[in-house]
Parts: C-alpha cells; structure tokens; sequence
C-alpha cells in the first residue's frame, strides 16, 4: 500500500513565482529557486555548512552535529536547553557518521578511513583506522553497541565490526553497494544497513556475525529510525520521494509512505531523515525544505498529518523532549561578503585560513531548528504554509503556465512552430561579469570584467533578442550544475558529496553521469527524450576526458564523436566548426534532430597559468563560437523552426551584486520579442521546462514542473531576420606569458575537468589578469535570505 501524502486544503492555493529577486517577500523568503522559506521554532546557527547529521547524548540534553561542506568540517556540540553551540572540535575529513555509547562519542572521518573516538564533551581520545588513506573507504554510518562498534562505508561498500575500546577492526564484510547509514535493533540480535547505491536493506545477525537477509525499499534508501519494541524499521528513500515501513518479524515492507506534496509528484523532495516519537514519524525531504508527519500507529494503515515548514535543505531530524530538532543543511540566509576591500586575495584552501562565506559552495553555514511538539491547530497552520512556499503541484505540472498562441506550449497537446532545439552549455559566469555593463539591466560595472570588448556576441545576442537580467542557476558548482541543467535536479548523492572532493579533502569526481549512484532514478533529458521518440543528438556534454558516460548517450546517431568534450586546450571556434560539419550533414538528409546539446566551456578560462590561453582569449572565443554557432543556425533552412537556449552550468567563478545563483542566459529564436528586456525571475528549472514543453517531454522533477516557463520571452509573430555573428575584439590567441605571481599560483591548477580549481583562488587571477597584478578585487555583493526566526515556545 502507498500511502499518499496530499491534503486538499481550500486555503492552499500554491505560491507562484513572481517577477522579484530573491530575498525577504513579507513574512517569508525567496530563493532563487522560486521557492520560499518561512521556518517554524527557532535556528541556532551552526559553525559551519552542511551539517549531515545530529545526534542525541544520552544525557538527553546536549547533541553532537557534525558539518560535512566545503568550508571547516566539524562537529559542534549543542547545549539543548540552552540552545547554543558550547564546544566545537575541527575534523579535517568527516562525513556523516556518529553514535554515541554511555561514554564516547564516535564520528565518522570520511576520507582519511577513520574514526574518531571523543568524550562526550569533544576531547579527543584516540582514533580507530580502518585503511590507509590512499584506499577508498570512507566510513559513513555508525552504531554502537556495548563494546562493539558497526561502521558501515560508501566507497569501498562494506561493513567493519569493530571493538570500540580497544578500536581494532575485527572483521570486514563486503557490501554489494554504497553503504549510507546503520542501525541496531537491540531486541532482535540486528543490525540494518541501508544501500544508499541500491534499494534494499541488509541485515546482518550482531550475533552469530553473518548478513542474513534483505528487504526490498524504494531507490536511495539512507536514514532509518525503528520503533520503540523494534517492530517496525522506516527507511527514508531519497530518489523516491518516499519512506518504507518494515515489519522486522516478517521482513518484508507493509507498505510504503509518499512524502510529496502532491500524489505521484516527479522526482526532487529528495527524503532523506526519518525520526518517531511514539506513535508519530517525521520525515525531512531536504529539497522541499520541509517535513511530512504521519500517524503510523496502524502500519499498513498509516495516515498524513501534514507538514512542517523548516530551513532550508534540511538533512536530518531527531526528537528530544523538547521537541523536534532539525539541521538545515544550507541554513536560513546567504552571507555578503565581510572583507570589503578584495577578499579573493586570502583565499586558502580549507586546512589553512579558509575565508569561507567568499565562495558559493561554504557560504551557506547550516542551522539546527528547535521546534516544539506542534498541536493539532499548528498542524494545521503549517500544512498551509509549506503549500503556499511551495509552487509545485500537480495542476501546473499537467498545464504550465503560459498565454494562448504562445510558441512555448503549456501541455503536450498543444502545438508550437518550433521543431528544433539546441541547448547549449558554457561554463561558471555571473551576470555581472559578463552583461554588467548594459544600463538597460541590473548590472554593477565595477564587477564587469568580460564586458562588450570581450564578449560583443553576448552583448549583441542579448540586445538582438531578449536581455535576460534575473536569470538563476539552481546550483552552487559544476558537478551539481550539470546534473541540474541536464535532470532538473540533483540527487542528495551529489549535493552530500561534492564539497568533500571541491574542498580537496578526496573522493572521485563522480559527477556527470560517471557514477550510477549519483544519478536520478529516471535519468537526464536524453533518457526522457528516448522514452518519448524525441530524437536527439550531443555535442559534448557529459564526454568529459573521454566517450560519453551514459548508455544513452554512446549509440552513434546520439552523439557527435568528433566533438571534444572537457579540454581547455581546444578552442571553442574549433568545437563550433565541428558542429557546423555535422550540422550541415543532417540538415542535407533531413534528419536534424528535434533536440539537441551542446558544450562550449572555455569560457571557464585556465587562469594565468603560462603558456596557456589567456582569460581574455578563452571568453573571447568562447563568445565567439556562440556567435558563429547562431548565425549559422540562423542561416540555415531550419531557422524558421528553431529555438536556441543558452546558459551557465553555474554562476560560482566570480561576484554579482544580486545574488551569487545569479547568471547570464539567453534565448534566441525568429519567435523572441526581439530588443526586449525580461526580469522575469527564471531560473535552470524554468528553461528546462520552457525546452520540454516545446519538445513534448514530460518534467523531470518537481523543480521544472513548478518552474514559470520563458513564454514572456517569445511571441507568434515570428522575425526570420538571421544573426551574423560579431568578430572578436579581443586577441583570442593570446597566451599567458608573463612570470608574475598568479601565474605561478596557476601553475597549480587542476584543469583536468570542471572546477578542479579553487573557486576563489581562479576568481582573483582572472580579476587580475584583467585589472592588472595589483589590482583589488571588489566584494561580490549578494542579496541576504534573512529570515527573523520565531519563538514559538
């Protein structure tokens, strides 16, 4: 039985977003998303970004949160009553794991292969080595029982049994996927262990020291909370929106919790902590930014009691008895930058002075919410809250947003001129670094380096066609950002695991399609476009240092194999000429596909590093390409039908005065209201849909199905005027020559693939390599998502 979790309430009409840059909106606030945070109880800030993971003392008034971001990695100690943070100790690796017995407290140290034993007030007292840290093993969950210790692992997929006194290994268990968490039952011998990579549990006899068994869950199975007599197992599962209830005796799920908002709701609310209270559970979906709460005193029977509105990605709730308590994961607000007079020349990586608010992927610091038990009347009150935060529902998802004769439909039923979409992907700009310098947008010119000189493409595609000012990316980095501008969505399996490898503190880079465990239940935009006959080609994307990734992607009428993918080394212009021969050919036999992908990243530039392309050339060619690459499209006899979109991955590489998600896009077709101006808020999700609709796909997740489609951009009346594309203005063959400092600073630099680079350190190179070696960079300014927390005690 799948119990659906939708209430049909008069006074929840959905939110929708509107035409304002994120930040407060009254009581609530904005993200740059489109959804909005109003949080119940009180945040107590935390030390640092993402917290993964809270833990109750047996005292029942103190509890340990460890922080996994790419900033500091720590675990902080909370006083409950008092509701502070009195200690905080610095993990150099941790991810995860912690348990307390009567005495210690255990955590886990994610890629050094250790765990660390405390005392309960955080003095370290030893350390427990599970390999040598050149292996890959990662402990992840932890459980303590008596003088045993479980430590289960996600890279090497096992379980270790370990004596917690004398912190020996006793013996290893090999697991068939990634491992997230485990959990004792003490009144049946077991131990659950939940594959975060599959969609099952283990369970393994304490006893006679053997996996006995399995019991089925849904997809991304992670945190599990057991009932009191230990009867019954509920096991969040991320990529399902769901939760399972297992009976222990029998083994076997009885049935299974729907935590959306809406029944049968996509992919994205991304159900990732469980917790009971008696006969009540609570569940955290991190990417809905709230939590569902069932009665389940019947299993099999259970029943909604509603939602709970929190912060923002919140990662894990636990009980105590002042109520509930929950880690928002990105906390409540985005920081400015403090360090007023050019911050990006202190950055450091994490183990030394790490200013951690100056980059998008620690600014975020994490919060613990402090709710007390809600009555039923407050039940009430923020059920209808977290459906006016949220603009997803099933209405907008089966008809989007729109306007009557528009090109971009609002259904699959509805019919468009346009056949044939290229979707082009650059890499890591802000808006104000690129389009600053237009007065007819929201732009800061003191933050424009790569302005009309160096980018007369951008500038004249945006003035041409429509100027996009209040465009945002959904993601903080490359390896979320591309699986959000390919799925709409990315799972908690890369939210949870990209600081660690950004922050260097190991790990592969197991993005863009490279590890199945990473990916979306129902994979990317070409898995749907094959589900639906939508023909497709690729050019690029996801062919980072090699063949495609994704099994849909290597048949040969799927992608171009000329076209390189990752390389700094390969110009843009040659890329583009790639694609215009292979173009060309399809156009000849008629067999242009109906949606089509395309990566042009130099636009990431290699820094100052010597004899490389300059940062100057690399965006100047960048530009270029795009310029060539739409007067060719422009000029062909398919222009009539076509619909060009173009955005950013991300927006991490640089300041905005707006916000840091803020980026460039842009949309040109014969059917764009052209020399317009769009402040529309859009965003990734809002572009996907506006592709999907055109193409006749179905949304990925909850995110583009929610998103205000780009219909304001385009009209019927159609203007066949073709672009030609704008020479460049700058020398696009221009290397880094000089021995100057950031040169040799670069010289340090990983290029291999995306975002290798520290985000700061590459910002203040590339500003210097415009503005001179002495230049001082200016603080990127970003708008605040302060939220005045209340006390609902």
């Amino acid at each position: 039985m799948k119990i659906r979790l939708f209430l049909l309430l008069a006074t929840t009409a959905a939110a929708t977003a509107t035409a304002q840059t994120p930040g407060p909106a009254g009581p609530r606030t904005l993200l740059p998303t489109g959804w909005y945070l109003s949080p119940a109880g009180t945040a107590t800030p935390l030390s640092s970004d993402l917290p993964l993971n809270l833990a109750v003392a047996p005292d029942g008034v103190h509890a340990a949160v460890t922080d996994n971001g790419n900033g500091r990695q720590c675990i902080d100690l909370l006083d409950l009553k008092s509701r502070k943070v009195i200690n905080t100790v610095t993990i150099g690796k941790a991810w995860l794991g912690l348990a307390y017995s009567k005495k210690y407290l255990f955590a886990s140290g994610g890629n050094d292969n250790i765990v660390i034993r405390y005392t309960q007030d955080l003095k370290k007292q030893d350390t427990l080595t599970l390999g040598p840290r050149r292996t890959m093993i990662s402990p992840t969950g932890l459980a303590v029982d008596g003088q045993m210790l479980y430590v289960v692992t996600k890279e090497d997929d096992a379980l270790y049994v370990c004596d917690a006194e004398k912190l020996q290994t006793l013996k290893r268990i090999a697991l068939s996927a990634e491992a997230y968490t485990c959990l004792l039952n003490p009144h049946k011998n077991e131990l659950y262990i939940s594959a975060w990579g599959g969609k099952k549990v283990w369970i393994y006899d304490t006893k006679a020291g053997i996996l006995t068994d399995s019991v089925e869950t849904e997809d991304h199975p992670n945190d599990m909370a057991l009932s009191k007599d230990g009867a019954w197992l509920y096991v969040a599962n991320a990529n399902a929106n769901s939760v399972s209830v297992i009976d222990t005796k029998a083994r076997k799920a009885v049935e299974t919790l729907n935590t959306a908002i809406a029944p049968d709701a996509p992919t994205g609310s991304t159900t990732n902590s469980v917790a009971i209270e008696g006969k009540t559970l609570y569940v955290a979906n991190a990417d809905n930014n709230y939590l569902a709460v069932f009665d389940v005193s019947e299993p099999g029977h259970s029943r909604s009691l509603g939602f709970i509105p929190v912060g923002w990605y919140p990662t894990c709730v636990r009980t105590w008895k002042g109520g509930l308590l929950v880690t928002d994961g990105k906390g409540l607000t985005s920081m400015a930058d403090p360090d007023a007079h050019g911050p990006y020349g202190h950055v450091q990586s994490y183990k030394t002075s790490h200013h951690e608010t100056q980059y998008i992927g620690s600014m975020f610091t994490g919060a613990v919410s402090f709710i007390p038990w809600p009555t039923p009347d407050q039940m009430t009150a923020y059920t209808q809250q977290v459906y006016a935060n949220t603009p997803y529902n099933k209405a907008i998802e089966a008809q989007a947003d729109g306007e009557a004769g528009n090109p971009v439909p609002r259904s699959a039923k509805d019919t468009t001129p346009i056949k044939y979409v290229f979707y082009i992907l650059k890499e890591n700009r802000t808006y104000d670094q690129v389009l600053g310098d237009l007065p007819q947008g929201n732009g800061d010119t003191s933050l424009c380096l790569f302005g009309r000189t160096v980018t007369p493409n951008a500038h004249a595609l945006s003035e041409d066609f429509v100027l996009l000012d209040n465009f945002y990316v959904n993601a903080e980095v490359s390896a979320d950002g591309h699986n959000w501008s390919m799925a709409g969505y990315a799972t908690d399996f890369v939210e949870k695991n990209w600081p660690t490898n950004y922050s260097g503190r190991g790990g592969h880079y197991d993005f863009d399609g490279s590890r199945p465990a990473a990916n979306p239940t129902n994979g990317f935009i070409w898995d749907y476009c094959a589900r639906a006959g939508v023909s497709f080609r690729n050019y690029g994307e996801f062919e980072d240092n090699g063949p495609p990734t994704l099994p849909v992607l290597k048949e040969p009428a799927h992608y171009c194999k000329a076209y390189p993918g990752w390389n700094l080394d390969i110009q843009d212009i040659y890329r583009e000429k790639i694609f215009e021969h292979d173009f060309d050919s399809l156009v000849q036999a008629g067999t242009v596909p109906h949606f089509n992908t395309i990566y042009l990243p130099n636009d990431h530039t290699s820094g100052m590093y010597k004899g490389a392309y300059t940062p100057m050339a690399h965006v100047a060619d960048n530009d270029l390409a795009l310029g060539q690459l739409v007067d060719h499209i422009s000029h062909s006899p398919i222009w009539a039908h076509a619909a060009i979109f173009v955005l950013e991955d991300d927006a991490q590489d640089g300041p905005d005065h707006v916000d840091a998600h803020r980026s460039v896009a842009y949309v040109i077709s014969p059917y764009i209201r052209r020399h317009t101006v769009n402040h529309t808020l859009y965003s990734t999700a809002a572009m996907l849909r506006t592709m999907e609709l055109i193409v006749g796909l179905p949304p990925m997740s909850q995110y583009d199905a929610a998103a205000t489609p780009m219909y304001g951009c385009f009209t019927a009346t159609p203007d066949t005027t073709a672009y030609t594309f704008r020479p460049a203005l700058t020398d696009i063959n221009a290397r880094n020559a000089a021995r100057t400092a950031s040169a040799m600073l670069s010289e340090g630099f990983d290029l291999t693939r995306a975002d290798a680079v520290p985000d700061g350190l590459l910002n203040e190179v590339i500003w210097k390599s415009v503005k001179g070696e002495q230049g001082s960079m200016p603080a990127p300014k970003r708008s605040a998502f302060v939220l005045v927390a209340k006390d609902n005690d």
